[in-house]
């Protein structure tokens, strides 16, 4: 009885939406929000716009929407936000946007969407070589998670990491010949390989300080292969 005068209650008060109307109501309420904060093609109004997984064109007018602008790259290549990264599978993707929104497949459409098809591209070019890469992977995991590097900073390096840097580009200004710097390559290599090992469990158990300054002695090993790379090349 006393929850029969409680419903009679909230009905007269407004509270409580009577029988089926009321529920039609609500129903027909939460349709029309969805349907507001759903995104809309830009060429024919039809509703899902901008692209969500991998769908690139308006369903309904098949024309090329622009880029969603809160993907990131590890979703733009439908990989994990891992530091561990299939570079196989990487660039399998890459190849597949790349024929779906390469410019040189929208040279006889609007102009719109060769704009659109222009940053798709540079988008899917700069998430392949991003993610491709140990060192820009591990800096743009970093940024994701609002942590950055500036460059030129030594980021407390200690000094004899510094030092170990220091010799190892006086060595390679003085040598001389192919096999002096290829010995060269092979220790910048070998100590690469090592911080990456390092980076990748520092991830792993989400110690970010750690993965930071790993990445940053990364960098310097960079720029001394940046150096040799530039040896290598005849005069």
């Amino acid at each position: 009885m006393w929850a029969g005068r409680t419903g009679t209650l909230l009905r007269l008060s407004g509270w409580w939406p009577t029988g089926v109307l009321g529920r039609r109501l609500l129903n027909c309420n939460a349709a029309s929000l969805a349907g507001s904060s759903s995104p809309r093609c830009w060429n024919c109004g039809g509703a899902g716009g901008p692209p969500r997984g991998d769908r690139f064109f308006c369903p309904q007018c098949r024309a090329l929407q622009p880029p969603d602008p809160t993907r990131d790259y590890f979703s733009l290549m439908d990989c994990n936000r891992s530091f561990r990264v299939d570079t196989v599978k990487l660039q399998h993707r890459y190849q597949q946007l790349q024929r779906l929104v390469h410019p040189d497949f929208f040279s006889q459409r609007s102009q719109n969407e060769k704009d659109f098809s222009e940053k798709h591209s540079t988008l899917v070019n700069e998430a392949y070589k991003t993610l491709l890469a140990p060192l820009s992977r591990g800096l743009y995991l970093l940024k994701l998670r609002g942590i950055e590097i500036p460059e030129g900073t030594d980021y407390e390096m200690d000094s004899q990491f510094l030092t170990e840097i220091m010799e190892i580009n006086e060595k390679l200004a003085e040598a001389q010949g192919e096999t002096a710097v290829k010995e060269i390559e092979s220790i910048v290599r070998a100590k690469q390989k090592e911080l990456t090992d390092d980076v990748s469990r520092a991830f792993e158990r989400d110690n970010f300080e750690k993965a930071k300054e790993l990445l940053t002695k990364m960098r310097y090993f960079s720029n001394v292969e940046e150096k040799i790379k530039l040896k290598k090349i005849p005069l």
